[in-house]
């Protein structure tokens, strides 16, 4: 689960959980409830659904005058007619693999373009006494197989016939436009052209680009075609006479959509992070490749011209073609291009690709999205509302549907739905699981809304509201908005909005809490001799900082430190779980003393430093006490204690007794004893005459104890120590590096 961060301290300990952004409410479950971009929840538009075709994919759908629905699929390729009243037929099934756009021509006329080996066709009703043989072939060939294990498809309409209106010779036919002189332009891959189909049939070139695709055509009221293009993102408007003009580079590859206003405002969805290289070189790059086996009835008995065949990893061959922009992670942007012809960035996401864009009856721009798919209602720079999720990945195709409606096309799974006119009559929201990290109680609920709304909220001990919470209890938003929840580590709320005169909304919910206070911890305490802690510099809370402590929302430095010999340095790691503000005091105790003594208290550092000169050598340990006093009333506060492990201090130096040094012949006899009050003796040197030092042993070899003697001879071998006196120098360290010396001077004979 993850938790909101919108936590404050309130006074006294109690603190709050609000719930108002975007970002905050978009981490909640909403069911018929929009989620507004400037924060807050009102109903969203009404959602059914109008159709389930056997068909995995939709990638269009067209309404003709009725209200009938026409979907262009795949896995397998059909077009469905669908009835205002949810009825389905199957009015074509080519032998390419998908159908990928449609058009409604005059006379109910329908016209289809497939992919890959892209043609287009034209479904048209047959005369009827062709219909009623086609009725009697249908009727004898549905008696033959009613026992068929297909019970999920529906009828083949007989009274529909097929034909081929145009073939371009392309592998992708992408998108149609109608004009209203009957022409239907035909935007096509491969080679990035688009043809004209007259009324009478003939066709021609239109337009050539140096793109690689022409993925989506829109026709302004001045009948220039807009086209959007897949490589480098280009935006065309190209006169009736067929001059193009480069209305817009967008940052984005590909063009996945298009839709025009009233106004003459073009706005465009983009998708796909331009790359290096010449534009478009490889076919929808960013496509999701559907995998159909070549021994599947959808893949045709010869491999279709331009259709890439691969072995799956079972060795069967398999034919692929491309969802436009599925895998696409770099997000999507819309963009506006003015009546004047100035572009700009109307809206952008990081999660989700747009598919579709259309006018629903309030004149808002309606963007269909994946892979969550989601729909937004995009009302300007930035301001948008997430309408609904469907349940399907993506939203493909809009389509106008009768009284102000939508019709909404889905893939993964193939769907038809219903958007609006109207709201939903009633919608819910869910929040996500607030974890207030501590056993706490839960207090009043202030509410900002407006209109029939419900409010009700839950509490429990586990992160999973299904694992035995408390049941949802009703809060009374009229009275005292006491929640009356049990007191627990996890609380939810739940708003359920009613349709009624005045909109239901919600502005805003806050959770009054009370954590239950526990005592610090103290996770370790380290003593280091011969180093200094630097004071951890401090400023001045600015107005609204936030005092909670919520987990994650600190970053504590590392505490700076320098070498210092004469030093004791005391560090420790402590935390409570309040996230109380914490005051530190430290204690000492020498070996065989059961009394602590205060070194120092009110520490708000996690690190000190005194003069080791303070303690006379011996064993000690520190205690460090950590209250939380300062975020509690008097007599409320709780405090910790953790004692370090043993450390000893020795600053004082050994010393150097009975230095004695003859000469015997050619050698200096030299003697001494090394004492240490505390440590044992580490190491002794002697150096003759100011020459280099030179490391002794005591007697016995080892040094292992806090008295030592030596007894060592120098050899006066060479001619330069033939001198008539020598100065002898010994020095001696203790365990701790205390260092002492002493001299003798010998006079020769």
């Amino acid at each position: 689960m993850v938790c909101s961060l919108a936590v404050s301290v309130f006074a006294d300990g109690t603190r709050t959980w609000e719930q108002s952004t975007f970002d905050d409410l978009s981490r909640g479950t909403a069911t018929g409830v929009a989620i507004r971009s400037v924060g807050g929840l009102e109903l969203a538009p009404a959602f059914k659904l109008l159709y389930a075709t056997p068909s995995t994919y939709i990638w269009a759908v067209v309404a003709d005058e009725q209200g009938n629905v026409y979907a262009a699929t795949g896995a397998p390729a059909r077009v469905y007619r669908i009835t205002p009243e949810g009825k389905a037929t199957i009015i074509f099934e080519p032998q390419e693999l998908q159908v990928q756009t449609l058009e409604v021509g005059p006379g109910g006329v329908i016209y289809a373009a497939t992919a890959p080996d892209g043609k287009v066709y034209k479904l048209e009703h047959k005369p009827a006494d062709k219909v009623a043989s086609s009725e009697k072939r249908t009727a004898e060939k549905t008696s033959e197989n009613e026992h068929s294990n297909d019970t999920a498809k529906p009828a083949l309409d007989s009274s529909w016939s097929s034909s081929v209106y145009f073939a371009p010779g392309t592998k992708y036919v992408w998108d149609l436009a109608l004009d209203n002189s009957g022409n239907l332009f035909v935007a096509t891959g491969d080679h990035g052209e688009i043809y004209k189909v007259s009324a009478n049939g003939d066709h021609s070139l239109f337009f050539k680009s140096d793109e690689t695709h022409i993925r989506v055509l829109a026709l302004d009221t001045a009948g220039n075609l807009i086209a959007g293009t897949d490589g480098s993102g280009l935006i065309y408007r190209i006169s009736p006479s067929g001059e193009a003009f480069v209305l817009y580079s967008a940052p984005k590859k590909e063009i996945t959509a298009l839709a025009l206003d009233r106004a003459g405002n073009i706005y465009a969805a983009g998708v796909g992070e331009k790359k290096g290289g010449a534009a478009g070189a490889t076919p929808a790059s960013n496509s999701t490749l559907i995998t159909v086996p070549a021994s599947s009835p959808l893949s045709p008995a010869p491999q279709a011209p331009g259709l890439s065949m691969a072995p799956s990893p079972s060795a069967t061959p398999v034919a692929q073609f491309p969802f436009p922009a599925g895998e696409n992670t770099a997000g999507s942007d819309v963009y506006r291009i003015a009546s004047d012809g100035s572009p700009s960035t109307l809206w952008s996401s990081h999660d989700d690709l747009v598919y579709a864009l259309a006018f629903d009856s309030q004149g808002r721009l309606l963007a269909g999205t994946g892979n969550r798919g989601h729909v937004f209602a995009i009302t300007g720079p930035d301001e948008f509302s997430d309408l609904l999720k469907a349940p399907a990945s993506q939203i493909t195709s809009f389509a106008k549907a009768p009284y102000g409606g939508l019709y909404a096309a889905s893939s993964n799974l193939g769907k038809v739905f219903v958007l609006g006119p109207g709201p939903e009559s009633e919608g819910t929201y869910e929040s996500d699981v607030f974890d207030a990290k501590i056993f706490s109680r839960w207090g009043r609920v202030d509410f900002r809304g407006a209109g029939n709304v419900e409010l009700l909220a839950r509490s429990g001990n586990v992160d999973n509201p299904d694992r035995n919470w408390s049941p949802w209890k009703k809060i009374d938003l009229n009275g005292n908005r006491e929640t009356g929840l049990p007191s627990a580590r996890y609380a939810q709320w739940k708003a359920v909005l009613h349709a009624a005169n005045t909109g239901p909304a919600v502005e805003s919910v806050t959770l009054y809490y009370l954590p239950k206070n526990v005592a610090p911890v103290i996770e370790d305490v380290s003593v280091q001799v011969g180093v200094r802690y630097q004071p951890i510099k401090t400023t001045p809370l600015a107005l609204g900082t936030d005092l909670s402590g919520s987990a994650g929302a600190h970053f504590e430095s590392p505490v700076p430190s320098s070498h210092d010999r004469d030093a004791i340095g005391v560090k420790w790691n402590a935390h409570d779980e309040n996230d109380d503000q914490l005051v530190y005091s430290l204690y000492y105790r020498g070996d065989g003393e059961s009394r602590w003594l205060l070194l120092k208290d009110n520490i708000t550092d996690k690190a000190y430093s005194f003069d080791a000169s303070l303690l006379p050598d011996g064993g000690y340990e520190v205690k460090v006490v950590a209250s939380d006093a300062p975020s509690h009333s008097p007599g409320e506060a709780l405090t910790a204690e953790k004692v370090s492990r043993r450390f000893e201090v020795d600053t004082t130096p050994p010393q150097i007794q009975d230095l004695t040094a003859s000469v015997e012949g050619k050698e200096i006899h030299v003697r001494f004893r090394a004492e240490d009050g505390f440590s044992t003796i580490k190491r002794a040197e002697f150096s003759l005459d100011a020459g280099d030092w030179t490391y002794v042993e005591p007697v016995g070899q080892l040094s292992d104890a806090k008295a030592e003697n030596y007894d060592f001879k120098i050899s006066l071998e060479n001619p330069a120590q033939k001198a008539p006196e020598h100065v002898v120098v010994v020095r001696v360290y203790d365990k701790y590096d205390n260092m002492n010396a002493a001299k003798t001077v010998i006079h020769s004979r």
